[in-house]
């Protein structure tokens, strides 16, 4: 859900990082942060509850463009991985305007990624969300190992909704500004009253 600050004629939009613990969340919104330096951006907050992490930032994405006439200014979010975490998931989950789901390739982390996605399908009911109504991207991400699962199978698994998807390496940045541009335009079309 979106908040408007008139005054500062800005649009705040919250983007939230989900998935299994280590599966690269935190990697992402650390490449982002240190990829958009002199885009408005505020210092990246850690919230750490030992042995729980949550990162946070928010900036102005140069390509994203205006709603209105006000610029979009993006909050970046992650959540614990740990589903023993839920109700931190809930509480980061409030009020947001889309969801980048972070999969972890490796074929012994399948079970993991699939209990993530349910919990993101039941915690986004639970606070009224529809998960085919939101703005919704998919990263496959550690596809340089070498034990990763086709691609394939990884979409047929995760990806029920149809929602685009990337390839992604967030260690060396393959795949996550693209995740980022595509989940930033999706959450901007949809705030102009657009379709998914």
């Amino acid at each position: 859900m979106a908040f408007i600050n008139q005054e500062a004629k800005e649009i705040h939009c919250k983007l939230v990082y989900y998935g299994p613990s280590l599966g690269g969340k935190t990697t992402n919104v650390q490449w982002i942060y240190t990829r958009t330096t002199g885009q408005g951006q505020t210092a990246m907050q850690v919230f750490n509850a030992n042995p729980e992490r949550t990162l946070f930032f928010d900036f102005w994405p140069m390509d994203v463009g205006e709603i209105r006439g006000l610029r979009t200014r993006l909050h970046l979010y992650t959540v614990p991985g740990q589903v023993v975490y839920d109700a931190s998931r809930k509480l980061i989950m409030k009020g947001l305007d889309g969801v980048v789901f972070v999969a972890d390739s490796q074929i012994e982390r399948m079970e993991e990624n699939l209990e993530a996605m349910r919990n993101l399908e039941k915690n986004l009911e639970q606070q009224g969300y529809d998960i085919r109504r939101i703005p919704l991207v998919i990263q496959y991400n550690k596809r340089d190992l070498k034990n990763v699962t086709p691609l394939a199978e990884m979409r047929a698994a995760l990806n029920r909704y149809n929602a685009p998807d990337f390839e992604a390496v967030a260690s060396d940045g393959r795949g996550v500004m693209e995740t980022l541009k595509t989940i930033s335009k999706t959450i901007v079309t949809t705030l102009k009253g657009g379709e998914l």
